[in-house]
C-alpha cells in the first residue's frame, strides 16, 4: 500500500520480532523520533535502550500484523504480540507519523492483554482485514468525527442508531454485539470520551486516538471502526490506563 506502511511494518518485524533493533531504528526512523509509549524515551537512543532490555527479557517474540493502512503521512497498525512462548500475549494499536522521505518520526501506541474469552464471543482482532471503498475515505472519516463529537464526547448514547447498525459487530472484550450492549456498558461504567487527539483512515477503516474516562479512571484508547454504506458496522479497540505522570519517560500518551 506504500513505503510508509512498509517502513512501519519493517520496524515491528525487524526490531521487535527479529531483535535487530539498532539497525532497524536507524534504517526506518527519521532525523527525530518522538515517542508516546510512556516507558520509552524519545529518539533513536531511547528506542535502542528500551529494546535492548526488552529482547533480553523476552527471548521468544512472535509478531503478527493484522491490519495496516496509510493516510497521508500517517500509518496505522493493528498487531498481536506473543512473548516468551505465550507467557505474555498482547494486542497493540499503533499510529506513526512520517516525514517527506517516508521515515518514521513520531509514534503513539496502546497495548492491552489478549483475553481468552470476550463478552461477544469474538476475539479482539478477528474479522475483515482488507481495505476497500478507498474513494469513501474522507466521507467515512467525517462520519466518525461526527460520531465522536456528537455521541462519545457528548455522552448522548441515544443517538447511536444514527451512526451504527443495530447489530454491529463488537470486538471490545467487555461488550457484546449491538447498540443495546454498548449503551448499557457506557452507562454502567459512566464511560465518556474527553478528547479526540488524532484520526486516520483508509476507505472502510477509520481509527481514532482518544482520551476517555470510565470507572473513575483515565484511559488512552485507539478505536478502529469498519464502515459500510455510511454506518459503522464493526468496532475494535485497544485500551490502556494512563499511569501517573511521574512514571513517564517522555511527554505522555498523546
Amino acid at each position: 500500500m506504500g513505503q510508509r506502511r512498509d517502513n512501519a511494518i519493517s520496524l515491528y518485524l525487524e526490531a521487535i520480532r527479529d531483535g535487530n533493533y539498532v539497525e532497524a531504528i536507524n534504517t526506518y526512523a527519521g532525523a527525530r523520533y518522538t515517542q508516546h509509549s510512556t516507558p520509552v524515551k524519545d529518539g533513536k537512543e531511547g528506542f535502542i535502550e528500551f529494546f535492548a532490555d526488552f529482547v533480553q527479557r523476552n527471548p521468544t517474540r512472535e509478531i503478527e500484523i493484522i491490519r495496516a493502512f496509510e493516510d497521508g503521512p500517517y500509518v496505522f497498525l493493528h498487531v498481536v504480540q506473543i512473548l516468551d512462548d505465550g507467557r505474555y500475549r498482547y494486542v497493540t494499536a499503533d499510529i506513526f507519523d512520517t516525514d517527506e522521505d517516508c521515515k518514521l518520526i513520531e509514534h503513539w501506541d496502546i497495548i492491552e492483554e489478549l483475553r481468552d474469552t470476550t463478552a461477544g464471543g469474538r476475539s479482539q482482532v478477528d474479522g475483515p482485514t482488507e481495505n476497500s471503498d478507498l474513494d469513501k475515505t474522507e466521507d467515512n472519516k467525517q462520519l466518525v468525527i461526527r460520531f465522536v463529537n456528537e455521541v462519545l464526547l457528548a455522552g448522548d448514547y441515544d443517538r447511536l442508531p444514527e451512526f451504527m447498525t443495530s447489530d454491529y459487530a463488537e470486538h471490545s472484550p467487555d461488550v457484546a454485539d449491538g447498540i443495546e450492549s454498548l449503551e448499557a456498558y457506557a452507562l454502567e461504567t459512566e464511560m465518556r470520551y474527553v478528547e479526540l487527539h488524532r484520526i486516520v483512515g483508509a476507505g472502510n477503516f477509520v481509527a481514532i486516538l482518544a482520551e476517555s474516562e470510565s470507572d473513575g479512571k483515565r484511559r488512552a484508547v485507539i478505536d478502529l471502526f469498519r464502515l459500510e454504506n455510511g454506518k459503522i458496522v464493526e468496532h475494535w479497540n485497544v485500551v490502556e490506563e494512563i499511569t501517573p505522570e511521574d512514571t513517564w519517560v517522555n511527554s505522555g500518551k498523546f
